[in-house]
């Protein structure tokens, strides 16, 4: 009797059956997924764009030419740190006469607002020396060591937080 009544009963409304919820729930789920990406995105700094990308490409040559100068001189480095304090050791071809001040720059691979640069001057033949901004520097550094006129350059990766000697040598 039971089974009778209930095939007599009414049909239960679309919005109380549980399918048409779970059908139309993975849909609206996508689009409120892609309006968070979408706010996301418009909200957030792509640090690692340059809006000069065109220029920085046409200046690549000029980079290889400056490593290309550091090697025909015989350049190569030690950099040293104690605390904030760094010790360049540079040394060239006998007839390479080394700058007074040479540029020291300290770039994190992805963090642009912690880079240094730091001007180093020659206190002895060859040694030069200088202060870190901030001495609490730690990780992987990209290294850029050259001089003023910006002619010759070299380049390596320091592991700054083991503070163990770096050795700088033209980029081949």
């Amino acid at each position: 009797m039971t089974q009778i009544n209930e095939a007599l009963a009414p049909p239960r409304p679309w919005y109380r059956e549980p399918w048409p919820w779970i059908l139309m729930g993975l849909p609206a789920i996508v689009v409120v997924a892609g309006i968070v990406t979408l706010v996301i995105a418009v909200n957030s700094n792509d640090g690692v764009v340059s809006d000069d990308y065109y220029k920085r490409g046409l200046a690549v040559n000029q980079v290889i030419d400056r490593d290309i100068a550091a090697q025909a001189m015989g350049l190569q480095a030690n950099l040293m740190r104690n605390g904030a304090a760094i010790r360049a050791i540079v040394t060239a071809k006998p007839e390479v006469v080394l700058p007074e001040v040479v540029r020291l720059r300290l770039a994190h691979p992805t963090r642009s607002g912690m880079d240094q640069e730091i001007d180093l001057t020659r206190d002895a033949p060859g040694s030069y020396g200088g202060q870190l901004q901030n001495a609490q520097l730690g990780g992987r550094w990209n290294v850029f060591l050259e001089d003023q006129a910006r002619n010759w350059r070299l380049t390596g990766n320091w592991q700054l937080s083991q503070e163990l000697p770096l050795q700088l040598l033209p980029h081949q």
